[in-house]
C-alpha cells in the first residue's frame, strides 16, 4: 500500500492535465470562430478606447467646451450635451467607469459563486442543501427592482451598485459550478484519485477548480454584459451616480432631449451596444466550445 501511495504522488497530476487543457483552450478556441473573434474585438476596442481616452481627446469631460446641444462636427465629433460638454470625451471616459463596474461585479460574482458552488458540490449532504436553499433565496430577488429601490432610498454610489449587482448575480453561477463539480466527481480518474488517498484539498484545487473554470468564464462574461445594460438602464431612469461619468448617466441626460439632441442618445447607446454585444458573443463562443459544437 505504501508503494501505491508513493506511485500516486508522481502519477496523480496526470488527471488534472485534461481540465487544465480545457481551461486554456477556451479563449484560444474562441478566436477561431467569427462570432468569438468579433466579440473579443469589440471588448478589446472598448477597453482600448477607455484606456487611451486622455490621448484621444483634448477636452476635459467635466468642463464646458462649446455651445450647448451643438450637433456633431469637426470641432466636436459627437456634438455637445445640454451644458456644452464634449460628448466624445464623455463617451470615452464613461467607458472607464462602466467597465470598472462590470469587471468589479464580475470578480465579486465569481468569488461568491465559485466558492459556494464548489463547497456545495464537493461536500454534499446537509451543506449542499443549506447552500442551495440560500442560493434560491437570492435567486428569486428581482434584480433591477431591488437595485433601483436601494439606490432610490440610500442614494447612488458605485461601490453600492457593484455590491448589489454581485449579490443578485452569483446564484446562477453557483448553480452552474455545483453542477460541474457533481459531474466531475463521477469521472473515473477522480474516483481513482479518491481511492488512492488524494486529499479533498488536492481534488478541490487541482481537479475540480480547473474543470469548472471554462464554465465560470462563460457565465462571468455574460453577467458583465448584463451589468453594463443594468447600469445604463438605471442611469436612463435617473438613478445613476451624477458624480461619475458612465454610459448610464449619459443616457439619463439624453432622456428628455431626444427631439432636439438625437446624438445624446445615439453615441452612448452605440457604446453600450458594442460592449454588451462583445461580452455576449464571446460568452456564446466559449459556450459552444464547451458543448463540443
Amino acid at each position: 500500500m505504501e508503494f501505491s501511495i508513493r506511485g500516486f504522488a508522481s502519477a496523480d497530476r496526470a488527471p488534472s492535465a485534461l481540465p487544465a487543457g480545457a481551461y486554456l483552450s477556451g479563449p484560444r478556441g474562441a478566436l477561431t470562430r467569427p462570432a468569438g473573434l468579433l466579440g473579443i474585438s469589440l471588448i478589446a476596442l472598448v477597453v482600448l478606447l477607455g484606456t487611451l481616452a486622455p490621448l484621444l481627446t483634448s477636452f476635459d469631460p467635466s468642463l464646458i467646451t462649446g455651445p450647448s446641444l451643438a450637433k456633431p462636427s469637426g470641432a466636436h465629433l459627437m456634438g455637445t450635451d445640454a451644458i456644452g460638454r464634449d460628448l466624445f470625451s464623455d463617451v470615452l471616459f464613461g467607458a472607464r467607469a462602466s467597465l470598472l463596474i462590470a469587471i468589479s461585479t464580475g470578480v465579486l460574482t465569481a468569488a461568491c459563486g465559485v466558492t459556494i458552488g464548489m463547497l456545495a458540490g464537493s461536500i454534499g449532504g446537509i451543506v449542499d442543501d443549506l447552500l442551495m436553499r440560500l442560493t434560491e433565496a437570492f435567486q428569486v430577488l428581482p434584480r433591477f427592482f431591488l437595485v433601483a429601490v436601494v439606490i432610490a432610498v440610500f442614494g447612488p454610489g458605485t461601490a453600492r451598485l457593484v455590491i448589489l449587482l454581485a449579490l443578485t448575480s452569483w446564484p446562477v453561477l453557483a448553480r452552474v459550478v455545483r453542477g460541474e463539480v457533481l459531474a466531475t466527481k463521477q469521472l473515473d480518474y477522480v474516483l481513482a484519485s479518491e481511492a488512492l488517498g488524494a486529499s479533498r484539498l488536492y481534488l478541490f484545487r487541482r481537479v475540480l477548480l480547473p474543470q469548472v473554470m471554462p464554465a465560470v468564464l462563460v457565465m462571468v462574461g455574460l453577467i458583465m454584459g448584463q451589468v453594463i445594460l443594468i447600469e445604463a438602464s438605471l442611469g436612463f431612469v435617473g438613478l445613476g451616480d451624477p458624480g461619475v461619468i458612465t454610459w448610464g448617466t449619459l443616457a439619463g441626460q439624453a432622456a428628455g432631449l431626444l427631439r432636439v439632441g438625437w446624438w445624446l442618445a445615439l453615441f452612448p447607446g452605440l457604446a453600450i451596444t458594442a460592449a454588451v454585444l462583445g461580452f455576449n458573443l464571446t460568452g456564446d463562443a466559449l459556450s459552444s466550445l464547451l458543448d463540443g459544437r
